[in-house]
Formats: structure tokens, sequence, C-alpha cells
């Protein structure tokens, strides 16, 4: 069955970095688009990024955008989320996870849809001083 792991997470000063890594298995990792996702304490999720499999396009929410990198491993069937510049609002569970399609959906008004379908357990980052 589809499964996906994340890990990384942690307790991180303002203005520090974390490299989240997902892992994935039980399908062609290759051929999916994959996203992160995090949800704060009484907040609604957010779609932080995603890359396409086709071409391995990234598309970032405005939110993270030139803090945050995506990327792929696919010979790993892994994909990394590299967060630099953090800050105290960055707090939140991070999660990646698949609706099983190969292009990511483009963002609108800035925002990025997150994935419905399948995610992981999620890790943990705190950013506090």
């Amino acid at each position: 069955q589809v499964q996906l792991v994340e890990s990384g997470g942690g307790l991180v000063q303002p203005g520090g970095s974390l490299r989240l890594s997902c892992v994935g298995s039980g399908f062609s990792f290759g051929y999916l688009a994959i996203s992160w996702f995090r949800q704060a304490p009484g907040k609604e999720r957010e779609g932080v990024s995603c890359i396409s499999a086709t071409d391995g396009r990234a598309y970032y929410a405005d939110s993270v955008k030139g803090r945050f990198t995506i990327s792929r491993d696919d010979a790993k069937n892994t994909m990394y989320l590299q967060i630099d510049s953090l800050k105290p609002e960055d707090t939140a569970v991070y999660y990646c996870g698949t609706d099983r399609l190969s292009r990511c959906p483009p963002p609108r008004s800035g925002d990025l849809a997150y994935p419905r379908a399948y995610w992981g357990q999620g890790t943990q980052v705190t950013v506090s001083s």
C-alpha cells in the first residue's frame, strides 16, 4: 500500500535551517507529483510546496517562496524540503503527500492546494528561541 514517511523535523531557533525528508513506498514514486503541506495548532492545513514528476517543476506558496526549496531523488524514492530563514510562524507539523497525479496543481492567488489522497504521519517543526 502507499506509504509516506517524513523525517528531519526538530526545534530550531529563528533564522535557522532544517532539511525534511519524505520516503515513499508502495507506488511508482518517480511518476507522481509529491507535495509538502503543514498544519499549525488550531489552523487549517496549508499547502507549502509541490514538485511535479514529468518535468521536476517546483511550486511554492507565497508564504514560503524564497526560503523553502523542494527537490526529489527518484532513485531513492525520496523528496526533500530545505527550509531556510525559519520564522516562528513556520512552526507546524509538516506532511508529505500525493494525489497520485503526475503534475502539481498551480498556485492560485499565492496559495497552493494540498493533497487529499495520501499523506504520512508528519514531522514536527518548532521554531523558537
